[in-house]
Formats: C-alpha cells, sequence, structure tokens
C-alpha cells in the first residue's frame, strides 16, 4: 500500500513510539490521525509535526471505554472521509512478581488491579480500536492494513505476568485479523520490539540499563524510528499479514 495520501490512525500517539511512528508516515505523506488519553502530549505532538507539512489531527480517547472508541472512529471518517491503517500501540506497564516470599510469608503479590488495568489498555483497547477499524475498512472495500504493537515479552519475562499476557494476547489476535479480514483486503501484522530507547528506559538507573544492554547481542537498544521502520515496511509490503517482525538485535527470550 502507498503511505502517501493514506489516513492512519495510531494509538498512543501522542509520545514515544507512536510519536517515532507518526513522524515516518508524516515525512511519507500520511494523514494522520493520532489518539492518545493525554491532550497536552496530542498538542505537542501535532505542533512537533507541523514541520512535515502533513495534515494532523488528534482525538483524546480513553481506548478501553467502549464508546468513546466508537465515537472517535467515527469522528476521523468524518473528518477524513476514509481510513486505511491502524497502528495499535498504546500500552502500559504495572511491572511485579506474581508472588514474592519472604522469611517463609507472602511478602507481596500483583494486585488485581494492577493485572486490570495492562489487560483494559493493553488487550481490550487493542481490541475495541481493531474492532472499529476493521469495520470500517471492510465496508469501504479499501485496502487496509492493521498493525499491532507486540513485544518479545510475549514469550513470557520475570516481573511481567500482565504484560507478557497481553502481548502475547495481541499476537493470537493478529494471526486471527489477519484469517478472518484477509478477503475484504485487509492485512493484520505485528510488530515485536525488544528493549528500546525511550522514556520508560531512558529512566532507568545507568547501572540496571547497562546490564539490560548486555543482554542484547548488538549491545545497544533500539531506536525508536526503527521500530518505526518496522511499521512502514509492514504497510507498505503488501504480502505480508499474520506474521511478526520481531526487532530485538538478536535478543530471544
Amino acid at each position: 500500500m502507498k503511505i502517501k495520501n493514506s489516513v492512519i490512525a495510531i494509538t498512543g500517539g501522542g509520545g514515544g513510539l507512536g510519536l517515532a511512528m507518526a513522524k515516518r508516515f508524516a515525512q511519507s505523506g500520511a494523514k494522520l490521525a493520532l489518539l492518545d488519553h493525554n491532550a497536552e502530549l496530542l498538542a505537542a505532538a501535532e505542533k512537533l509535526l507541523e514541520p512535515t507539512g502533513a495534515s494532523v489531527k488528534t482525538y483524546a480517547v480513553d481506548i478501553t471505554d467502549e464508546a468513546q472508541v466508537e465515537k472517535v472512529f467515527k469522528a476521523i471518517v468524518g473528518n477524513y472521509g476514509q481510513l486505511n491503517g491502524l497502528v495499535n500501540n498504546a500500552g502500559i506497564i504495572r511491572d511485579g512478581l506474581l508472588v514474592k516470599v519472604e522469611d517463609g510469608r507472602v511478602a507481596q503479590k500483583m494486585s488485581q488491579e494492577n493485572w486490570q488495568a495492562v489487560i483494559n489498555v493493553n488487550l481490550t483497547g487493542v481490541f475495541l480500536c481493531g474492532r472499529e477499524a476493521a469495520a470500517i475498512m471492510a465496508v469501504s472495500r479499501q485496502p487496509g492494513c492493521i498493525i499491532n504493537i507486540s513485544s518479545i515479552a510475549a514469550k513470557g519475562n520475570m516481573g511481567q505476568t500482565n504484560y507478557s499476557a497481553t502481548k502475547a494476547g495481541v499476537l493470537a489476535m493478529t494471526v486471527t485479523w489477519a484469517k478472518e479480514l484477509g478477503k475484504y483486503g485487509i492485512r493484520c501484522a505485528a510488530v515485536a520490539p525488544g528493549f528500546v530507547s525511550t522514556p520508560i528506559l531512558d529512566g532507568m538507573k545507568q547501572s540496571a540499563l547497562e546490564k539490560l544492554i548486555k543482554r542484547v547481542p548488538l549491545v545497544r537498544l533500539a531506536q525508536p524510528d526503527e521500530v518505526a521502520q518496522a511499521a512502514e515496511f509492514i504497510f507498505e509490503n503488501e504480502y505480508f499479514s499474520g506474521r511478526v517482525l520481531e526487532l530485538d538485535g538478536g535478543l530471544r527470550m
């Protein structure tokens, strides 16, 4: 698919990976719909993208709320007249061990609150946005592409029961959607990044960050634009569907 003049919605588009992907797509001539729960981040992102000359519209939305998601996708079509792509990027982490035992007693357990919060955003949010985008694309009968952002943590990562479960679920939805939606000309694929230089990792203690980097064969973090480049490849390659690009610098979980 050609990126130029395509309307692409990006969740979590106010910063981090979402903004990096917005930059790359904007530079290629896409028309952008940026979704985020933080209106201030969206305003800053819109200003940052101004030099690209791309059309950018922002939508403050809680992607865990079905009514809000339905409303915002109708608004996107109302503003642009079409929707060609969706990047399901929004996600959160609430890390913690399943249980921690000290001196023969349970000192800590992952709370249901932290479990559910991650499920709501990382899994239900992806489902709701994917469903609405797919419905629009299927009816329009124009080629479409849904890109889900998973993680190498989908294979299981210590301290991330909730996060790993959601990212594995995202991969399962990706394959399922590719099989269901192909007859409408809609492709669905995923990117599973490893450790990426984002504010979350950049805020780590230097010693912990260095230890993390040493685990990566390329001995460095991925840059956000490298993840954006992977998303760009998926969007443009019209035979890539139902598969995941693992972008982890050679690291295997």
